[in-house]
């Protein structure tokens, strides 16, 4: 059948099983956006403020469901504002396809209006990219990105089309089979027989679990790992939500800000299984000095993760999912009650520090208040900064797939976009983005995609008039000179919210916290509640950068 280049594409993307695509009109895409209008019975296109908030649009909704997300800009500024939203879901390996226009073949090179060499910008921070220059390749390449988004390690790529080849004609062709030959499911790798030999043979081992471990969908797998050996679990960031807070074998966060229970337990482990994590400098910190005690043994499916930042013992290299299964079948029960016993003594010893009193609610206080209001199922999102840590260690996840927050780039101005997405994937559950005033400031434009859409997020704002987290390192390590952090912004949270047509509420007094987060769930509409907390309020514990488990900070005094 004869169709356009761009009916091509929405053929391709319907052949994927897109539903809806994030994305903004421009000069070079007209003729895509033409398409879109032709088959909006079939695909949903959701218009963002911003080509940024687009892309982590379709990243909250990757993350929130598993299936690889979309995004279409135009050529020149349109492709250039997708930059931050690519590199965030690299660095986090989250499957997208970017479809960018660019300007007709032959004026490709000369300097033309809105050109920009858009597949050289973004190499480094995609798994695969491609500018079609043939109609005939166009198919064939939207398909090799899906397969690659989603395959191995996940990650972005980008397809770049220009305008001419979306107005050409050509055959569509349904695909009469996979692009390439699925791997067979195995559970059995060489090594893991020694491997569970290693846990066995352990006395204090520790689990320490990252994102490949929602990513591989193996939390059921680290679940009755963790249970059949007795051994105790810590997460990355990323990995929240993979393992079941409150469980037993919880013991929080790792890392920098991590519990104070998973930092002794990472310096008197005698064994460390790591699964599906990287050893980010956020987590390890000082190399040499990271679980010093330990036998490192390192899964993941990528294998130019091994040995990169951490010099392991042992490794696998593999689907976790399958990994995990096939350690499972080769490991008998066990139960380690002293060293389960010593991590809970840990914990108990050291809870979380609540900010000083000043009228303003605590932030664990707020973070606790907004649970209580929610389901296991619903939608957590941060941005980055104080407030993403204390979610980190406050909110109790105990499903995959319900936090989502840039881990590796750390994007202030990621999370507006990422409830977007996830708001727009999972209506029936709430989504609540905790954001700072500082992250807030970036993408605030935003909110009119909520209002226009009507998605009724909850945006809660831990507004303490400062950059927060950068200032505490201008405490601790910048002789309290607080350069740039205290920039005395005049932003009236609750009524910008209301000039975008958002409901606005405010808390500025811990008492009035409870009926303001009533009002705002009950509203089921898009609302801002405007949450005013202490500049000095810190994030508690901390591990100095570049130090370890040994040198945790654990009171500012």
């Amino acid at each position: 059948m004869k169709m356009t280049g761009a009916q091509l594409i929405i053929e391709c993307l319907l052949e994927q099983g897109v539903d809806t695509v994030f994305g903004y009109p421009g000069g070079a895409v007209l003729n895509i956006y033409d398409a879109l209008y032709q088959n909006s019975h079939r695909l949903r296109h959701i218009m963002t403020a911003h080509e940024q908030g687009a892309a982590h649009a379709a990243d909250g909704y990757t993350r929130s469901t598993g299936r690889t997300g979309v995004v279409i800009a135009t050529s020149g500024p349109g492709a250039t504002n997708l930059v931050t939203g690519l590199a965030t879901a690299h660095m986090d390996s989250i499957p997208l396809v970017a479809i960018t226009g660019n300007v007709a073949v032959d004026l490709l090179g000369r300097d033309s209006f809105q050109e920009v060499n858009i597949t050289e910008i973004t190499k480094p921070i995609t798994k695969f990219n491609h500018i079609v220059k043939d109609i005939r390749e166009l198919a064939p390449t939207l398909r090799k990105a899906f397969s690659i988004a989603s395959s191995g390690r996940p990650g972005p790529v980008l397809v770049d089309v220009p305008k001419d080849i979306t107005a050409q004609q050509y055959d569509y062709t349904p695909p009469t089979e996979a692009l390439a030959p699925i791997p067979k499911k195995t559970d059995d790798f060489p090594g893991l027989d020694r491997l569970a030999a290693r846990l066995e043979k352990a006395e204090r081992p520790l689990i320490y679990a990252g994102g490949g471990v929602i990513l591989s969908n193996a939390s059921p797998e680290l679940l009755a790992l963790a249970e059949r050996t007795d051994c105790p679990v810590c997460t990355s960031i990323m990995g929240l939500g993979g393992f079941p807070a409150g469980h037993p074998l919880s013991f929080g966060l790792i890392g920098m800000h991590g519990s104070y229970a998973a930092g002794q337990a990472t310096q008197a482990c005698d064994l460390l299984l790591v699964a599906g994590a990287r050893f980010s400098d956020r987590v390890a910190g000082d190399t040499k000095r990271f679980a010093p005690n330990a036998e490192i043994v390192h899964l993941d499916i990528d294998p130019r993760e091994i040995n990169k930042n951490v010099t392991c013992h042992d490794h696998i290299v593999g689907d976790l999912k399958q990994v995990l299964s096939g350690l499972n079948r080769r490991l008998s029960p066990k139960k380690r009650p002293e060293w389960v016993a010593r991590l809970t003594e840990w914990q108990a010893a050291h809870p979380q520090e609540e900010a000083p009193d000043n009228g303003c609610p605590s932030p664990a206080h707020v973070i606790r208040s907004v649970q209580a209001h929610c389901n296991p199922g619903d939608i957590i999102v941060t941005d980055v900064g104080q407030h993403q840590m204390w979610t980190a260690q406050t909110y109790r996840f105990t499903q995959p797939r319900t936090f989502l927050t840039s881990g590796g780039l750390g994007t202030m101005g990621y999370g507006l976009g990422a409830a977007i997405g996830a708001q727009t994937a999972h209506p029936g559950r709430k989504v609540v983005l905790f954001t700072g005033d500082g992250s807030f400031h970036m993408n605030q434009n935003e909110l009119v995609t909520l209002a226009s859409y009507d998605l009724p997020v909850v945006v809660v704002v831990m507004n303490n008039t400062v950059l927060g987290m950068v200032r505490q390192w201008q405490k601790l390590f910048y002789g309290r000179r607080f350069s740039e952090t205290d920039p005395h912004r005049k932003t009236d949270f609750k009524r910008l919210a209301e000039a975008f047509g958002v409901a606005g509420l405010r808390v500025e007094k811990t008492e009035e916290l409870e009926a303001v987060l009533e009002e705002a769930f009950s509203l089921r509409r898009p609302v801002v509640v405007d949450c005013h907390l202490s500049p000095d309020a810190n994030v508690l514990p901390m591990i100095p950068p570049g130090g370890s488990a040994a040198d945790i900070v654990v009171s500012m005094e």
